[in-house]
This record gives structure tokens, C-alpha cells and sequence, in this order.
């Protein structure tokens, strides 16, 4: 009887921390079905301005030390790397595009679910951390991952990305010790309060568009990307000595469905964009099968 009672208050806090992301996402996907708007500036403006906001308020915090989490950044840049060398073996074996398979099994979503999935699951506290594992997903994806899809790629753009601009003035002033005035910090938090819901929504929107042709590398990267990236994060958690929730956190972030950027960046170079929606769209919903799992091995 007691464990029917812990699995139930289990699936209670899974749920209660599923069900805001899943329903911001289907909300905007039926505004979007039913007034098609035009996101783009609203795309524009949150990642310009409100992501960067709600980054630099996280770093800007006085809990935040950013030589704390040098571990757990070093285990999401090898998650990466890894399932990016395994993905790219499979790609050869199957006769697969690669630049169509393997971005999509790099970079996962770790902005749009990410980031909220972190906040529901563990309070504000893990803000930070979940700043930190989305800071290395994105420099890698805008770094490594243009390179992969156009070898030509002006990787100076990195540093005309206002996200990443946030990232580095936030851990500069953390590691110099910067004394900032806190209405400051407070109107930035503000700021950054409005990022998560408009990710999310900005995610149903665009699912909308999404097409499907051939399935085999969609269904094979929806559930081969999560089961990967979990292997390797529970490995390296335990080799790099991480804390429980910084070991969670790592496992979570591992079974984090494609970034929505993947498409984004495949039809700015011409790669498949179709089929890289697809994957990315199928990876998406197969991550609330994935998602709670993921969080029941680890809550």
C-alpha cells in the first residue's frame, strides 16, 4: 500500500510538472492553426531580449557561482559531442544524410523545455544550472553546428549572438565579483519572466508547419536520441563526481527532444528542412512518453 501511495504522489509531481509546458505548447499550436500569426518578431524580441535577460539575472544572482557548475557544463559538452560521434556512425551504417540526422541528436531543446522542465522540477534554485546546460548546448550549436551544416559558416556571428553575449557578461561579472545595483537585477528577472511562457508558446506555433515525408530517421532519433543521451549522462555524472540534483539535471537534459533551431538552421543552409522538422517534430512528442520516465528515474 505504501508504494501504490509514493507512485502515485510520483506521477501526482510528474504531471503537475508536465502539464504547464505541454499546455503553453498546445496552446499556441491551436492559435497558431487558427490565427497563423507571424512570430518572427516575437522570436526576434525573446531571443534578443528576453532570453539574454533571463540569463543575466540568473548569473547576476548572488547564489550564482559559476565554478560551481564546471563539472556539470562539462558533462553536457560531452553529452553532446558523444551523441553528435554515435549519431554520425549510425547515419554512415544506414545511409542516412548525416547533416540532416546528426545536428537534430546534438543540440536538444534545452531552452524552450529546458529550462522550465528544471524550474518545475527543482524551484528557482536551478535556474542557474539549467542557464548553464543551455549556455554550452547553444555555444556548441552555434559554433560547432553551423560548421557541420556549411563549413563556409562565419562563426564571427557567435559573437554577435545576444544569448551568448548574456552568457559571457554574466559569468565575467560572477568571477570578478562585480558589485551590481539589485533594482538592476530585479527589472532584468522581470524581463527574463517573460522568455519561458513565450518559448513555449513560440514551440506550438511553429509546429503547425511542420510536414511529414519518409519516418525512419524521425522514429529512430526520437527514441535513440533521449535513450543515448541519458547512458552517457548518468556515466559521466557519476564520473565527474556530480551532486544528486546536478546528476538529475545532467540525466534530464540527456532526454531532451531536438531543438526547434535545428530546423531553423537547416533551411537557412539548405539541408532537408523538411525532414529536419519532421525529426524534430516527432522528437518533441515523443518526449511525453520520454520526459516522464526521465524524471520518474530521478525524482
Amino acid at each position: 500500500m505504501m508504494d501504490m501511495s509514493l507512485d502515485t504522489h510520483l506521477f501526482a509531481r510528474i504531471a503537475g510538472i508536465l502539464f504547464p509546458i505541454v499546455a503553453i505548447v498546445i496552446a499556441g499550436f491551436y492559435y497558431g492553426r487558427k490565427h497563423n500569426p507571424e512570430m518572427s518578431v516575437a522570436n526576434r524580441l525573446n531571443m534578443d531580449v528576453f532570453v539574454p535577460a533571463l540569463i543575466l539575472g540568473a548569473m547576476m544572482s548572488k547564489s550564482f557561482d559559476p565554478t560551481r557548475y564546471a563539472g556539470l557544463a562539462a558533462g553536457a559538452a560531452l553529452i553532446v559531442l558523444g551523441s553528435g560521434l554515435l549519431a554520425w556512425l549510425l547515419a554512415r551504417a544506414l545511409h542516412i544524410e548525416w547533416r540532416t540526422f546528426v545536428p537534430p541528436m546534438m543540440f536538444n531543446n534545452s531552452a524552450n523545455i529546458g529550462i522550465p522542465l528544471a524550474v518545475l522540477a527543482w524551484g528557482d534554485d536551478a535556474l542557474a544550472a539549467a542557464v548553464i546546460l543551455y549556455s554550452v548546448s547553444n555555444v556548441l550549436h552555434f559554433s560547432l553546428g553551423l560548421h557541420m551544416l556549411d563549413r563556409d559558416a562565419q562563426l564571427k556571428t557567435l559573437w554577435r549572438n545576444p544569448t551568448l553575449l548574456a552568457v559571457f557578461a554574466g559569468l565575467g561579472i560572477s568571477l570578478l565579483q562585480l558589485p551590481v545595483w539589485p533594482p538592476l537585477v530585479e527589472a532584468l528577472q522581470l524581463m527574463g519572466n517573460v522568455a519561458v511562457p513565450l518559448l513555449l508558446f513560440a514551440l506550438g506555433v511553429r509546429m503547425r508547419e511542420v510536414r511529414f515525408d519518409a519516418l525512419t530517421a524521425p522514429l529512430l532519433g526520437a527514441f535513440l536520441k533521449p535513450a543515448v543521451g541519458m547512458l552517457l549522462a548518468w556515466g559521466l555524472a557519476r564520473a565527474l563526481g556530480l551532486n544528486e540534483q546536478d546528476s538529475a539535471m545532467l540525466i534530464v537534459f540527456g532526454a531532451l527532444p531536438p531543438a526547434v533551431m535545428n530546423f531553423l538552421f537547416a533551411e537557412r543552409y539548405n539541408q532537408n528542412p523538411q525532414r529536419v522538422a519532421a525529426i524534430v517534430l516527432i522528437g518533441n512528442l515523443a518526449s511525453l512518453i520520454i520526459l516522464p520516465l526521465a524524471l520518474g528515474l530521478v525524482l
